[in-house]
């Protein structure tokens, strides 16, 4: 099956486009649960999901699945997912509804070879088994084809899940056996140097450029419980889990919302410009003093918000630009602006998402001459590294995060990403100095203690 077409594929590879497939979806609520007991198991698709703001999900199997590639990909989702989502007999409270998770690659002409087997330009599943957890309380909810199959099914689960302890794993560290950059000092200085003649010449405003870091490990790494470690290190970040069962399992915790969409309520945010963290209270209000008085950097902030400002404008009837603050990680700052719209008609999510991606704040400005460079310039595949991760449900609403501070493990090995923005004025050691402390909230968690 040519996966570019838009044809959808579901469980068990029985379904494409043309035939209607009826989903039914019961829910039942939990007191607590340990989420290790859904995404335990190998050759399943799984999905984790957690917000800054306390919302988490966790899924497994495939009830439906929708693949595409090139230029028209958001658009095949969307219209693949609206077949089935407008069949879908839901029995159970709003937050435990069915909902699609996945994400995009970075370039629309992504194939999925190693690493990123298994990972198409754009790939969502709606999960058979869903545990969500929000203020309101925790419930798990399964989706199949008959009310019957639904029902056995949300038996079974109830009594695994409730047999199961309520506390989550964080594991061992797997520690760090050897890592190897693709990119060195000297090429990395060398595609600086190419971006900034462009920039002179005109032709670009800005470009973020990347890296990738390959770590072989001396264990293998369990993701999930990696990221509950992560949890407690950036609670204020976004932390996902994608694995379609083949190749490897995608993770992260980003810092960085794209798009929040509910009803005709839209908000999003610019997150570029960077410091370390200071060892004291006085050495981080120090680095924030530098970056709020630093000239490069409130330059390239603030073409990140003059792009969003003007990718939504077209579909907002109000636009609301929040005024400038400061967002605390535990090794690094950014300069952060919140930015929130009322749409003037009915929108999907993927269409906010599509007409957001890239931002300047990983693609550039203007965003063609910014790609053209990434792409004659970059030595590796970003494949789904600061691209839009996330979810979206039948009522065209969802919630998506830009992919940084990511990572795919397969077997032994973890390859991460990181990048920053090159304007006018950057010097190559300072970028390659600001992109390796990018890399440290994954690999700090790879490490062994003595190691950090």
């Amino acid at each position: 099956m040519d996966r570019s077409s838009g044809e959808s594929r579901l469980a068990g590879g029985t379904g494409s486009a043309d035939r209607v497939v009826e989903l039914v979806s019961r829910s039942r609520e939990l007191e607590d649960v340990s989420f290790d007991g859904v995404l335990d198991g190998v050759g399943e698709p799984r999905v984790r999901w957690a917000t800054p703001a306390g919302v988490e999900i966790v899924g497994r199997g495939v009830a439906a699945r929708f693949t595409a590639g090139g230029p028209e990909r958001f658009d095949r989702i969307r219209t693949q997912a609206d077949r089935v989502f407008d069949e879908v007999s839901h029995d159970g409270p709003d937050q435990a509804r069915p909902r699609a998770f996945g994400g995009f690659s970075f370039h629309d002409g992504h194939e999925p070879e190693a690493p990123w087997t298994g990972f198409d330009a754009a790939s969502f599943v709606v999960p058979r088994v869903l545990v969500v957890r929000t203020d309101d309380g925790t419930w798990v909810t399964t989706v199949a084809n008959r009310p019957d199959e639904a029902d056995a099914r949300l038996e079974r689960w109830h009594e695994r899940l409730v047999a199961l302890p309520t506390s989550e794993r964080t594991g061992t560290t797997p520690g760090v056996a050897t890592t190897e950059r693709t990119t060195s000092r000297d090429a990395w200085a060398r595609q600086v140097e190419t971006a900034l003649e462009r920039i002179a010449g005109g032709r670009l405003t800005k470009v973020v450029l990347a890296q990738s870091l390959s770590v072989d490990l001396e264990t293998p790494v369990d993701v999930p419980a990696m990221l509950e470690r992560l949890r407690s290190q950036y609670p204020n970040c976004y932390r996902f889990l994608v694995g379609y069962g083949v190749g490897g399992t995608f993770f992260g915790a980003p810092p960085e919302r794209l798009v929040s969409k509910r009803g005709d309520r839209v908000e999003t945010e610019a997150l570029a410009g960077s410091v370390p963290r200071g060892e004291t209270s006085a050495e981080d209000e120090a680095h924030v003093e530098r970056m709020r008085g630093d000239a490069k950097l409130q330059h390239e902030h603030e073409l990140v918000v003059d792009a969003i400002r003007e990718q939504l404008a077209p579909l907002a009837r109000e636009l609301v630009v929040s005024e400038q603050t400061i967002r605390r990680l535990a090794t690094i700052q950014h300069l952060q602006t919140p930015i929130e719209a009322t749409l003037e008609a009915d929108r999907h999510v993927l269409e906010i998402v599509e007409a957001l991606h890239p931002t300047p704040a990983v693609g550039g400005v203007p965003p063609d001459a910014a790609w053209e460079t990434i792409r004659d310039t970059e030595t590796f595949d970003r494949g789904w590294y600061a691209a839009p991760v996330g979810w979206f449900d039948a009522d065209g609403d969802g919630e998506f995060a830009v992919a940084l501070r990511s990572g795919i493990a397969t077997d032994g090995t973890v390859t991460l990403f990181a990048g920053n923005g090159i304007v006018a004025d950057s010097d190559p050691t300072e970028e390659w100095d600001e992109v390796q402390l990018k890399f440290r909230p994954i690999l700090d968690e790879l490490r062994s203690p003595s190691h950090r």
